[in-house]
């Protein structure tokens, strides 16, 4: 058994994250300890944020994304923002930046609590999203679920945020759709060959949407912020809002908007809340938990203090 290491219940517009504390140490959170936190109702997750010490000078962490399947994911805007609340409080900065698999994440906590990050930039080209065939213009391609005379989901924005992502266009609520009958086929559909994140997107108005997404990895989520991300940059990208929007996640919970600019330096910055719930301590290779004495007195560090 390893030794143990102390963890975070936090959530991201719903979106379940675990931020565990792998600073000091040269191991890392295992698939199967992944799948056995996943199987437990008290440690559910979308996400698994595993902060480790810094590998690249000038950034305070790498942060290493496991998804509940205990696949790897390359990006997480709302378990970034997770992350950033936890070592927030357990430093008292409010700047950070972070490194992952799918590049350098700038953040910063705001007065009101909220917390922006920069997503990056979003790539659009065919084979760096990727996809299977070739596309000249990927804010539409030709993918469809459906009868071929009426499909129920047809032509998606697709484009890359650091992970796959394909937003289909709704014209009512997304909740009104069998995303969780849909949304497996499509993830693996074989236009994907590394999968894909799955968004329904309703444009609500000229600076707003309403999304959900079937995550890659993770299945139904409550939120998932790069998609949000996806979502706002193919609208602009399409002509269907301008360049900043507020994304309402239908299955959140919570019900607070996210905002997502995309500004003119093609970076794409997101803002939204973070929400503590628990500490405790945890095996990385096995997954075996506790609840900690501190998450009951309230601690909201990611180590107990």
């Amino acid at each position: 058994m390893a030794e143990q290491v102390e963890f975070a219940k936090m959530n991201g517009l719903g979106n379940k994250i675990l931020v565990v504390d792998m600073r000091g140490r040269k191991d890392r959170v295992t698939p199967e300890a992944a799948i056995a936190l996943n199987a437990d109702p008290a440690t559910q997750f979308d996400q698994i944020m595993a902060v480790h010490d810094p590998k690249l000078q000038g950034t305070d962490a790498f942060i290493d994304i496991l998804n509940c399947d205990g696949s790897k994911a390359q990006a997480c805007g709302n378990g970034t923002r997770c992350v950033v609340q936890a070592l927030a409080a357990e430093t008292g900065r409010k700047s950070f930046t972070f490194q992952t698999v799918a590049g350098i994440l700038n953040a910063q906590e705001h007065e009101d609590g909220t917390i922006s990050v920069d997503m990056g930039k979003p790539v659009f080209a065919w084979d760096r999203i990727p996809l299977a065939e070739e596309f000249y213009d990927t804010s539409r391609i030709e993918l469809q679920i459906g009868p071929i005379d009426a499909p129920v989901l047809h032509s998606p924005s697709v484009m890359s945020m650091g992970n796959p992502h394909a937003i289909f266009w709704v014209d009512r609520d997304p909740m009104e759709f069998d995303l969780d009958r849909f949304g497996p086929l499509l993830e693996n559909h074989p236009m994907f060959p590394e999968k894909a994140n799955i968004t329904l997107a309703q444009v609500t108005s000229d600076a707003s949407l309403r999304t959900r997404t079937w995550e890659r990895g993770a299945g139904l989520t409550l939120a998932c912020g790069s998609a949000a991300c996806a979502a706002a940059v193919s609208a602009a990208r399409t002509g269907r809002t301008g360049r900043t929007v507020t994304i309402d996640v239908a299955s959140s919970p919570s019900r607070q908007p996210l905002t997502i600019d995309w500004r003119e330096n093609d970076h794409v910055v997101m803002t939204g809340p973070a929400e503590w719930e628990w500490s405790g301590m945890l095996d990385p290779v096995t997954g075996a938990f506790a609840r900690s004495d501190e998450a009951a007195e309230g601690d909201q560090g990611v180590r107990a203090g």
